[in-house]
């Protein structure tokens, strides 16, 4: 797709529009001239240079790409517009393109009937769904491990609920033992698992959460906000060997979300919580005389927490299914990319003199650290901080990584043999979320090890790296 000659034709479409309703003059209090706007705009564009390469698989750190190009002419058509999806009346025809979006995202998991929206965040549709699950079991908290989100925490608080930390075990998945604990003490009311932490991608045992939880009489809220559209693969079984059983289990949990603006090539601003039962509705029941004055089967705002909403993130969301389904063969092709990407660097990493790999990943986020002399933590976490920086601040050859912090207790499960002089080291952390990563990996992985082998003090113009000597 060309977006130069796209964008201009959302402008067509909105002035075919607005030729139905006769010309009107534009107030001159808000009018300004195509040379005063150039000096800004010379100055907007300048500042946005302090960016990083986000669309370039050079970039291998936060888990952020570019829109796709039908993402941006669906989010600028219908901007130009401004619906607001709160009401029906508010944006006819992107309320509609919602409500399919929402049966489109369901879809993902399996989830036949759901009842949800989209938001402009997981934190937000996080907080909606913990919000329906304080209402459902009144006076029973929240427990949630201690690999997951920050934001469930932090929801919890808000929401005045008890929160309880679930430990995770030595792959950063919750520790069953450890929930049955928190379960029998009658306390918890709600399960949150996730599906692809932020930090590492772990994927948490959904399936075997889920009859736990059951046993008990509490809900299961599946945060897949990260990696929720690689259900696509996980639930027919995918040959890169992601696991089925706990994408298949979603469809029986109680409430799910998933942010298109993450693996779902949108523009920031699109998240979606989906409720399996219909009946969490009630839960927002609320009245608004001036503005649900139209017919409708439901009005958006009705199950939500949040009142206005841009109507050009459904459009953009509605657009985009249209070319690139939510299929194996559609939206999967892509996580198929990635995911072979991952398992190969893990693999790469394996192998390496200067690198060693921190855990096998569950999707696409390879996690790795030098391999620091001596191998204790804190020569460790200087040597991550070290290959962060000097990834980021080459002048000729940049390389964009991220990093995560692991307390001592989670890097020795994984590394019993490392020396723990330090509470904590940091991690390297690389999200492969660009498909493009797979056919940049040589290229990615040669230059993070060339920096590694840099900082370890090896002379340049070294040969190529020999297999590790542990």
């Amino acid at each position: 797709m060309d977006l130069r000659y796209w964008l201009p034709r959302a402008v067509d479409v909105v002035e075919r529009f607005g030729e139905r309703f006769g010309p009107f003059a534009p107030h001159p209090s808000h009018q300004v001239g195509d040379e005063e706007f150039g000096a800004v705009f010379e100055t907007f564009a300048k500042r946005l240079d302090d960016n990083y390469p986000f669309f370039h698989p050079r970039y291998a750190g936060q888990m952020v790409k570019p829109p796709h190009p039908a993402a941006v002419v669906g989010y600028v058509t219908a901007m130009l517009f401004n619906p607001n999806n709160h009401a029906a009346e508010g944006g006819p025809a992107t309320t509609e393109m919602e409500r399919e979006c929402v049966t489109a995202l369901g879809s993902v998991f399996g989830m036949t009937e759901p009842l949800g929206h989209l938001t402009t965040s997981g934190t937000m549709a996080n907080l909606e769904a913990l919000y329906v699950a304080r209402q459902s079991h009144p006076g029973r908290g929240v427990a949630y491990s201690s690999e997951s989100h920050y934001t469930h925490a932090r929801m919890c608080d808000v929401l005045g609920v008890e929160g309880h930390r679930v430990p995770a075990d030595g792959r950063g998945r919750m520790a069953l033992e450890e929930l049955r604990r928190v379960l029998a003490t009658g306390r918890v009311g709600t399960v949150v698992v996730t599906a692809g932490t932020t930090g590492l991608g772990t994927v948490d045992p959904v399936h075997e959460v889920l009859p736990l939880a059951r046993e008990y009489g509490a809900r299961v809220h599946v945060d897949a906000a990260y990696g929720g559209f690689y259900a696509l693969l996980g639930r027919s079984g995918d040959p890169q060997g992601v696991a089925p059983e706990p994408w298949r289990a979603i469809a029986e949990c109680d409430s799910v979300v998933i942010d298109p603006h993450k693996h779902g090539l949108q523009p920031y601003g699109c998240g979606a919580v989906l409720f399996n039962d219909p009946r969490a509705r009630r839960h927002f029941a609320h009245d608004s005389p001036y503005t649900y004055f139209t017919d409708a089967e439901l009005h958006l705002g009705e199950i939500s927490l949040e009142c206005s909403r841009a109507g050009a993130a459904a459009a953009a969301l509605w657009l985009t299914l249209q070319l690139l389904p939510p299929t194996r063969e559609g939206f999967g092709a892509q996580l198929a990319a990635s995911r072979r990407a991952a398992l190969r660097w893990h693999s790469l990493l394996g192998e390496s003199e200067f690198l060693r790999p921190y855990q096998q990943p569950d999707l696409d986020i390879v996690s790795y650290v030098p391999a620091a002399r001596p191998w204790s933590l804190s020569a460790i976490d200087a040597a991550s901080g070290r290959l962060l920086r000097d990834g980021m601040d080459a002048a000729d050859d940049p390389v964009f990584l991220s990093v995560v912090r692991a307390d001592a207790d989670a890097f020795l499960s994984r590394h019993p043999t490392a020396v723990r002089d330090a509470e904590a080291a940091r991690v390297m952390r690389s999200v492969l979320i660009k498909p493009e990563a797979e056919s940049h990996l040589d290229a990615l992985h040669a230059r993070v090890e060339e920096l590694a082998a840099e900082g370890a003090g090896q002379p340049p113009g070294r040969p190529a790296p020999s297999r590790r000597r542990d």
